[in-house]
């Protein structure tokens, strides 16, 4: 890929050479006319040889200079000629009737090659720079032309000639995602081994998985695989601003594929092109819109026996047109989801593998408590480690160091440098002590990992929960538990400082219950006067939402805010139970934070043993 970045960055440099080039050939021309009509300016004026025998003998000359047969005059005072005269050819310097004493005489050989050739310069010299500018005019034209015909041509790069290919040996993790697509392996190895039974080879296959989970490098690792070429393209690249550009692309693409068969087309974010047709303005005839139709009929009008697999990749499967879904287009569908323990753990060795690391390493540590986080994540956390050692002139890489870009991660770097006075450290201490302490107490919570007063990332201050282990299933009572140690840190405030004093500290806080609360009403039936019942909420375009309605009522939308109301209600009296219930923890754990700053699970435990559950903040 460098190698084409280069020779693409050297076009622009070789446009630039020939407009330099023909900026100095205008300067040649130029200088030609200059010297020309500075040649034409100077031409001496010719006088017969009687006048300038006489002007000579009355003492108006100083110098004759004698050049073949002709004569050049200077007059007394000057100091170039300014007349010229003719003697007969071959004659001699002694002129009848000139009196050599009145005059200086030079004799010089006649040498008329340096006159000659500055007279073909100046007739052929012109000639020769026009059609030198013309004919680099015409090269420029000639390359704007061609990329006026690439124009439509494919922005595919191909893969397939590289050393070290890519095989489901480098894919950590996504054991269930290799099994789905090494049937694709299997069609492109020994096409003749399923067309013998009938069998047809499948289009299309969409990889469905958040970000950064690995679904480009699954798609090139079925090419190593099958040992196939490998066409790479993003949906964005199709689509221009001219009409028919992204379909004449598409063609091209495909064409390109047929001729490599058997290959693997892979289009990134295919929901660039492959949006649902007419939820937009302009009656659909829009440039998407037309470059989606041409990827429908290419995959639809593949030859039999081309044996090209289209590959595609998408974390918004739900916004994808259904014609794109269809079978006879992506006939298969493998999610890809986000790594469990197990599958961090291989991903996190493979990323550490290469970099220099102390023995007692804890990766299992580091991929139990990283719930949550994709491929990407752990391999950004792997790079920050190192850089983290890095800086401290280190040459290994340690648990310290893997602790700190995880937090660093997952929570945001500590910004140290920011200036909080004794009263702000007071009231954040407050503030998340009433987080821990509630979250210590409830039953379904998940446990305290780290509380820090240091501003990090965007926050004042942090309370760390981290699940015990991956969870496929939230139950109500875990949400509840959430929503009310997410309340605790607001509660805390208003039981200490008062109601009239709560500080912005908590705004992050609210926002989040709102959502966690709406999520459960709207989304996941948990309700209490709409149980059981989920209502669809457009998240698509804002042309989208202007123009589709709901699918409930005014009188079911007051409702849904009612229990959204009731529920960040009673999580707020749980904390507030909880956090009067225990107030002298509450105080220790404050005391603690404003002493060392941050404190981790084992100093929470220690200081909120024995606080107790109220009977009151239990759920029913």
């Amino acid at each position: 890929m460098d190698k084409k970045r280069n020779s693409m960055s050297g076009k622009p440099n070789k446009n630039a050479a020939m407009k330099n080039l023909g900026f100095i050939s205008l300067i040649i021309i130029f200088g030609l006319i200059l010297l020309a009509a500075t040649n034409q300016n100077t031409k001496l004026q010719t006088i017969p040889i009687t006048t300038a025998i006489r002007s000579a003998n009355n003492g108006d000359y100083s110098t004759l200079k004698v050049t073949g047969n002709e004569v050049l005059i200077t007059k007394k005072g000057d100091n170039t000629p300014t007349l010229k005269t003719y003697v007969e050819p071959n004659a001699t310097l002694k002129v009848e009737g000139l009196d050599y004493t009145k005059v200086q005489v030079n004799a010089v050989a006649a040498s008329n090659g340096s006159s000659t050739w500055v007279s073909i310069l100046i007739t052929i010299g012109p000639v020769v720079v026009i059609g030198l500018i013309l004919y680099v005019m015409m090269k420029s034209a000639q390359g704007q032309g061609n990329q006026a015909l690439s124009f439509g041509k494919s922005r595919a790069r191909l893969y397939g000639n590289e050393k070290d290919k890519v095989s489901f040996k480098d894919v950590a993790g996504s054991n269930e995602a290799k099994q789905d697509l090494e049937e694709v392996v299997e069609f492109l190895k020994f096409p003749k081994k399923f067309s013998s039974l009938g069998a047809k080879v499948p289009k299309g296959v969409l990889l469905v998985g958040p970000p950064g989970t690995g679904k480009t490098m699954l798609s090139r690792a079925v090419a190593g695989e099958a040992n196939v070429p490998f066409f790479s393209i993003s949906g964005s690249e199709f689509v221009e601003m001219f009409v028919g550009v992204g379909a004449s692309r598409v063609r091209d693409l495909f064409a390109k594929a047929k001729k490599n068969s058997p290959c693997i087309i892979f289009i990134d974010e295919i929901d660039a092109v492959g949006r649902r047709r007419g939820s937009g303005m302009g009656g659909g005839h829009d440039e998407r819109e037309q470059t989606l139709n041409q990827i429908l009929v290419e995959m639809d009008g593949f030859e039999q026996g081309q044996n090209v697999i289209v590959l595609a990749a998408t974390n918004r499967a739900d916004v994808l047109d259904p014609a794109l879904l269809r079978p006879g287009r992506f006939d298969r569908r493998v999610n890809i989801d986000l790594p469990d323990r197990n599958d961090r753990f291989a991903i996190l060795k493979v990323h550490f593998a290469k970099k220099p690391t102390s023995k007692n390493i804890d990766l299992d540590a580091l991929a139990a408590k990283s719930a949550g986080s994709s491929g990407a994540d752990l391999a950004n956390i792997a790079n920050e480690a190192a850089i983290i050692a890095a800086k401290a002139n280190r040459n290994e890489i340690n648990n310290d160091d893997v602790t700190s870009a995880f937090e660093k991660v997952a929570i945001g770097p500590e910004r140290k440098s920011k200036v909080m006075t004794q009263k702000d450290k007071e009231v954040t201490a407050y503030h998340e002590a009433g987080h821990a302490l509630v979250g210590h107490v409830l039953p379904d919570s998940d446990p305290v990992h780290k509380v820090t007063i240091i501003p990090r990332g965007g926050t004042g201050g942090v309370t760390w929960f981290i699940p015990p282990e991956d969870r496929v299933y939230a139950s109500l009572v875990q949400f509840k538990d959430i929503l009310a140690r997410g309340m605790g840190g607001r509660i805390a405030e208003e039981i200490i400082l008062g109601r009239d004093k709560i500080t912005t500290g908590a705004g992050s806080d609210l926002q989040n219950a709102a959502e966690l609360a709406r999520d459960m009403i709207v989304n996941q039936g948990m309700g209490d006067k709409l149980r059981n019942q989920v209502f669809k909420t457009d998240d698509g375009m804002m042309i989208d939402r202007l123009v589709h309605e709901r699918d409930y009522s005014d009188e079911t939308a007051k409702i849904i805010d009612d229990e959204v109301e009731e529920l960040i209600k009673q999580a707020s009296i749980r904390a507030e139970v909880i956090i009067k219930a225990n107030l002298k923890y509450l105080e220790a754990l404050k005391e603690k934070l404003l002493e060392k700053e941050t404190i981790d699970a084992k100093d929470v435990d220690e200081i909120l043993k024995g606080s107790k559950m109220p009977e009151k903040a239990k759920l029913y």
